[in-house]
Protein backbone atom coordinates (compact mmCIF):
# COMPACT_ATOMS: atom_id res chain seq x y z
CA UNK A 1 0.00 0.00 0.00
CA UNK A 2 1.44 3.50 -1.18
CA UNK A 3 1.83 5.80 2.17
CA UNK A 4 1.00 8.83 -0.27
CA UNK A 5 -3.01 9.54 -0.36
CA UNK A 6 -3.61 12.52 -3.01
CA UNK A 7 -6.91 14.97 -2.00
CA UNK A 8 -9.35 15.14 -4.39
CA UNK A 9 -12.47 16.82 -3.60
CA UNK A 10 -15.44 14.77 -3.39
CA UNK A 11 -13.52 11.09 -4.06
CA UNK A 12 -15.65 8.18 -4.05
CA UNK A 13 -18.71 6.80 -2.53
CA UNK A 14 -19.70 9.34 0.22
CA UNK A 15 -21.69 8.60 3.58
CA UNK A 16 -24.97 10.51 4.43
CA UNK A 17 -26.14 11.02 8.00
CA UNK A 18 -28.22 13.12 10.09
CA UNK A 19 -27.78 14.22 13.87
CA UNK A 20 -28.81 11.94 16.62
CA UNK A 21 -32.35 13.19 17.52
CA UNK A 22 -31.27 14.22 21.15
CA UNK A 23 -28.66 16.36 19.49
CA UNK A 24 -30.87 18.48 17.24
CA UNK A 25 -32.14 21.44 18.30
CA UNK A 26 -33.41 22.64 14.84
CA UNK A 27 -34.00 22.10 11.13
CA UNK A 28 -33.16 19.18 9.55
CA UNK A 29 -29.62 19.12 8.42
CA UNK A 30 -28.07 16.34 6.15
CA UNK A 31 -24.36 15.27 6.82
CA UNK A 32 -22.31 14.32 3.77
CA UNK A 33 -18.82 12.88 4.49
CA UNK A 34 -16.53 11.19 1.78
CA UNK A 35 -13.80 9.87 3.36
CA UNK A 36 -10.40 9.66 2.59
CA UNK A 37 -8.33 7.86 5.16
CA UNK A 38 -9.68 5.75 7.79
CA UNK A 39 -7.24 3.75 9.94
CA UNK A 40 -5.72 3.89 13.14
CA UNK A 41 -7.30 6.45 14.91
CA UNK A 42 -6.95 8.27 12.28
CA UNK A 43 -9.84 10.09 9.39
CA UNK A 44 -9.33 12.86 6.73
CA UNK A 45 -12.19 13.93 3.95
CA UNK A 46 -14.29 16.18 3.23
CA UNK A 47 -17.68 16.75 4.89
CA UNK A 48 -20.56 18.57 4.31
CA UNK A 49 -23.72 19.62 5.90
CA UNK A 50 -26.89 21.55 5.01
CA UNK A 51 -28.67 24.11 7.36
CA UNK A 52 -29.60 23.30 10.81
CA UNK A 53 -28.02 22.96 14.39
CA UNK A 54 -27.12 20.67 16.64
CA UNK A 55 -25.30 19.68 19.88
CA UNK A 56 -21.37 19.02 19.70
CA UNK A 57 -19.24 17.20 22.01
CA UNK A 58 -15.51 16.15 20.90
CA UNK A 59 -13.81 13.52 22.33
CA UNK A 60 -11.09 13.60 19.87
CA UNK A 61 -8.64 16.16 18.38
CA UNK A 62 -10.06 18.13 14.95
CA UNK A 63 -8.19 20.07 12.46
CA UNK A 64 -10.72 21.70 9.45
CA UNK A 65 -10.23 24.42 6.95
CA UNK A 66 -14.23 25.29 5.88
CA UNK A 67 -14.37 25.25 1.87
CA UNK A 68 -17.62 27.12 1.59
CA UNK A 69 -20.26 28.48 3.18
CA UNK A 70 -20.94 29.87 6.72
CA UNK A 71 -21.22 28.23 9.89
CA UNK A 72 -21.27 29.59 13.47
CA UNK A 73 -19.83 27.26 16.69
CA UNK A 74 -20.51 28.38 20.05
CA UNK A 75 -18.71 26.95 23.25
CA UNK A 76 -20.46 25.73 26.29
CA UNK A 77 -19.61 29.43 27.45
CA UNK A 78 -21.77 30.76 24.51
CA UNK A 79 -18.89 32.48 22.92
CA UNK A 80 -19.93 32.74 19.02
CA UNK A 81 -17.07 32.00 16.24
CA UNK A 82 -18.58 32.24 12.74
CA UNK A 83 -16.92 30.05 10.18
CA UNK A 84 -16.41 31.05 6.19
CA UNK A 85 -14.62 29.92 3.53
CA UNK A 86 -10.65 30.33 4.48
CA UNK A 87 -11.39 29.74 7.87
CA UNK A 88 -9.23 27.13 9.65
CA UNK A 89 -9.87 25.78 13.62
CA UNK A 90 -8.45 23.14 16.06
CA UNK A 91 -10.73 21.42 17.89
CA UNK A 92 -9.47 19.88 20.77
CA UNK A 93 -10.54 16.85 22.93
CA UNK A 94 -13.64 18.16 25.62
CA UNK A 95 -14.75 21.41 23.54
CA UNK A 96 -19.08 21.09 23.83
CA UNK A 97 -21.44 23.44 22.51
CA UNK A 98 -23.64 24.01 19.21
CA UNK A 99 -22.54 23.92 15.52
CA UNK A 100 -24.66 26.16 13.29
CA UNK A 101 -24.88 25.57 9.56
CA UNK A 102 -26.73 29.15 8.27
CA UNK A 103 -25.44 28.12 4.65
CA UNK A 104 -24.53 24.86 3.52
CA UNK A 105 -21.19 24.41 4.54
CA UNK A 106 -18.19 22.30 3.06
CA UNK A 107 -14.90 21.64 5.59
CA UNK A 108 -12.07 19.43 5.09
CA UNK A 109 -10.72 18.08 8.09
CA UNK A 110 -8.22 15.56 9.65
CA UNK A 111 -9.42 13.61 13.28
CA UNK A 112 -7.18 12.31 15.38
CA UNK A 113 -8.63 10.18 18.45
Amino acid sequence: MSTLAIVVDKIGSAEVERPSAERLISGDPEFTTWNLEDRGGLYAGIWQSTPGKWRVQYDEWEYFSILEGHSVLTDAQGVETHLKAGDRMVLRPGFSGTWEVLETTVKDYVIRL
